[in-house]
């Protein structure tokens, strides 16, 4: 709130900061959506029919860790003992509700893996590349390929 006296002046509100056409107006999370939704477009374009019952989700940070010994299972997409994402197979919820097939791209440790936007949408699509592989249980090279029509 301005007092009238700063308004009569100029110097009350003046609008917002960034003008929508800045490349910085959007979130960084806007951002991570926008890249993830672009690489997801890209696979799903070839693989649309079998990839009707998948959701992709975004989360910020992984809430699983390992434990000593361990290593992470196959649905799990990871740089060393840090995961990536993840693909959670359809099942049941605790309500006894059947659930559908998701994956989760984990925010922070893509963001920080990748400097720049190009990057960025490029780790996010060859990490769904592989996720999608293990769902579809084909290989990551037929899932870049897209289905064979012969």
């Amino acid at each position: 709130m301005t007092s009238r006296r700063a308004a009569r002046r100029g110097h009350g509100p003046r609008g917002p900061i960034l003008p929508p056409e800045v490349p910085r107006w959007r979130s960084r999370a806007a951002e991570f959506d926008a890249a993830a939704l672009e690489a997801f477009a890209e696979i799903d374009q070839h693989w649309h029919s079998r990839l009707v019952h998948l959701d992709l989700a975004v989360d910020m940070v992984p809430r699983m860790r390992l434990k000593p010994g361990e290593t992470w299972p196959e649905e799990v997409v990871a740089d060393g003992l840090v995961p990536l994402a993840r693909l959670v197979p359809a099942g049941v919820d605790r309500a006894g509700q059947p659930t559908r097939a998701r994956l989760v791209l984990f925010r922070r440790p893509l963001t920080r893996r990748a400097p720049g936007g190009d990057d960025l949408r490029d780790l996010v699509y060859s990490v769904l590349v592989e996720l999608v592989s293990q769902h579809l249980e084909i290989s990551p090279d037929e899932v870049e390929a897209g289905p064979n029509d012969d």
